[in-house]
């Protein structure tokens, strides 16, 4: 990861655990949408270090018929109104509305969202990193040869117990997104 520090990377971040708080019954409001300490404040670091950041999520509640698109641009508007108030440039949101069970392949673990960002913004794939709380969310780095970062918030503490040796070697396990921004963007 050092190896790159002052080169600018595309920066792919999962949103709820690693931006905002899980919740078990969905980010289905605006009010739902509650920022994780210290992760507003790392997309602006990131950014004023010339990195781009955009998100990538699985929002199954549309899918689901919990949550209309509408409303979900609502909750991602509340979002972005927090993130312009820590300082951050407004950043492209990716989503996925599927269910589990619809078979597409921009769901994560599939790598369909992720390889539309790349296309959306190009980078070398060594600078490109994933930062999520799930197994979900990296694999499909793993797949297309991305740098893997896992976050201990959320659910992160979870997925660490999860993955398997070699995905442990694959992944590089961080204690938040504030922890990961001041790592990619400091030398040891």
């Amino acid at each position: 990861m050092n190896s790159h520090i002052g080169q600018p990377r595309l920066i792919i971040l999962d949103r709820d655990g690693v931006l905002n708080e899980n919740r078990p019954d969905y980010v289905l409001r605006p009010e739902d949408w509650i920022p994780i300490p210290g992760s507003l404040e790392a997309v602006a670091h990131l950014q004023a270090r010339g990195h781009t950041v955009v998100v990538a999520t699985n929002q199954s509640a549309v899918g689901r018929g919990l949550l209309t698109p509408t409303a979900l641009e609502a909750v991602h508007a509340r979002m972005r109104v927090l993130l312009a108030s820590a300082g951050v440039s407004d950043i492209d949101v990716y989503i996925c509305p599927h269910g589990p069970s619809d078979g597409c392949d921009c769901r994560k673990p599939a790598p369909g969202l992720y390889r539309r960002i790349l296309a959306e913004h190009p980078h070398s794939l060594e600078l490109v990193d994933v930062v999520g709380d799930a197994r979900r969310d990296l694999v499909p780095a793993w797949t297309l040869g991305l740098s893997a970062h896992l976050v201990r918030s959320g659910l992160g503490c979870l997925a660490e117990h999860e993955l398997s040796d070699t995905e442990r070697l694959r992944t590089t396990v961080h204690n938040s997104l504030a922890d990961y921004a001041r790592r990619v963007t400091e030398p040891l």
